[in-house]
């Protein structure tokens, strides 16, 4: 999985955001096990992700941060990128957001898809 790390930081909140090639719901299983191997990784708040297959449509996962799954997803649509997963990572810092979340989910998702 390729990692770009921390991408910004906002009222203490930390974003970082990774992403691999996938083929099917097991294939995200098994890169979220991986990326979660890393303890920063296992620890963080949310590991929002999302990912648009060939063979198996939208999928996308919020872990408690709703909407941002689908935010990642509309990107990767605008893209045409298939059979890809990316997921932003947050590490909460004690103050709520609010909107601004989902701003920084795309600056992420962005960020990843200018680095491919």
């Amino acid at each position: 999985m390729k990692q770009l790390g921390q991408i910004l930081t906002d009222k203490g909140s930390k974003y970082a955001v990774s992403g691999c090639p996938v083929k099917d719901r097991a294939a995200i299983d098994a890169a979220l096990k991986s990326l979660k191997q890393d303890r920063a990784y296992a620890k963080a708040t949310h590991n929002t992700w999302g990912a648009n297959l060939v063979d198996g449509g939208l999928i996308k996962g919020d872990d408690g941060e709703s909407g941002a799954g689908m935010v990642i997803l509309r990107m990767l649509e605008r893209e045409g990128l298939r059979d890809h997963l990316i997921v932003v990572t947050r590490w909460y810092g004690g103050k709520h957001l609010g909107g601004d979340r989902f701003r920084h989910v795309q600056t992420c998702v962005r960020s990843y898809l200018d680095a491919l």
